[in-house]
């Protein structure tokens, strides 16, 4: 950036926390931090829901239409997929699943293990609904992290504070775990023209140039030109105001289109979704994931 370039500065958009609620056993509880009824106010992100469960909430099942992005907080999740695909993901580590036209998997929690993850869906635009299933791993050692005055900023997707992140992504996303200790601040950069949420997993933070104060299980969407420039960057300012706060950043380029999500796919319209349900039962998405 050429010296004195002014750079847009980003604020709180919208905030609020999440709820909770009691589930029955396998599941423990859920929260939705995207809902997602709001899906074209997050666009290209869909929903993100936060779960406790235990090993058989999320056996075989199937998906198509969409990418999921699953950071586990706490506990162990093991994933197994009908490609061969077979793995286990401790806290701190993320796994990415392009969808594409046909994904069939199983999220369980190892042994006694309450699995605690969030899972955030990510659109497709409608030429990669058809695209090859794939997985990637990106295990809590892999991500790059930048040390900075009173903390840290981990590095999982996307070039963030000088360090690249090895998530690749079928429609490109910045992911960053970004840590404060009381006092400190940090300013961010993002691309000017994604669209950017946030959700607080822990302490107490200034967000924005015009300061909202947000704390543990706060979520929200962010100020952005969406007229913008695609080449030049964008700030957020943040300050803890607590002892350890931890905050992720997820940021994308919207995608303008219509979706439907419906059960475990998103389309472009219910036809398509009907399309899905018909192919799974006639065995189009193979074998089941054991």
């Amino acid at each position: 950036m050429a010296e004195g370039e002014y750079q847009f500065q980003r604020n709180v958009k919208d905030h609020w926390y999440v709820k909770y609620q009691e589930a029955q056993f396998p599941f423990i509880q859920k929260g939705w931090v995207l809902p997602v009824e709001r899906w074209a106010d997050f666009d290209p992100f869909i929903l993100m829901a936060e779960d406790w469960f235990k090993r058989g909430a999320f056996s075989d099942h199937p998906h198509r239409g969409f990418q999921t992005i699953t950071y586990v907080i706490d506990g162990r999740l093991e994933h197994i997929d009908n490609g061969g695909g077979r793995d286990i993901l401790e806290p701190g580590d993320l796994q990415y699943m392009n969808a594409g036209w046909a994904a069939r998997h199983a999220e369980e929690g190892v042994g006694d293990d309450i699995a605690h993850t969030l899972q955030l869906w990510v659109n497709l635009p409608k030429d990669l609904r058809n695209s090859n299933t794939t997985y990637q791993n990106v295990y809590s050692e892999q991500a790059p992290v930048v040390p900075i005055d009173g903390g840290a900023i981990k590095v999982f997707s996307g070039d963030i504070a000088g360090a690249k992140g090895p998530l690749d992504a079928a429609v490109p996303v910045t992911i960053s775990e970004i840590s404060l200790s009381e006092g400190a601040s940090y300013t961010i950069q993002l691309p000017e023209t994604h669209n950017a949420i946030f959700y607080v997993l822990s302490g107490d933070l200034d967000i924005g140039e015009e300061t909202v104060t947000v704390k543990k299980n706060g979520a929200g969407t962010l100020t952005f030109p969406e007229d913008g420039d695609m080449n030049k960057k964008s700030e957020l300012k943040l300050h803890s105001n607590s002892r350890r706060s931890r905050v992720l950043i997820y940021s994308g380029a919207p995608i303008k289109e219509q979706i439907v999500p419906h059960g475990p796919f998103v389309m472009s319209s219910m036809e398509e979704i009907k399309r899905a349900f018909q192919d799974f039962r006639d065995g189009k998405f193979g074998p089941p994931a054991v």
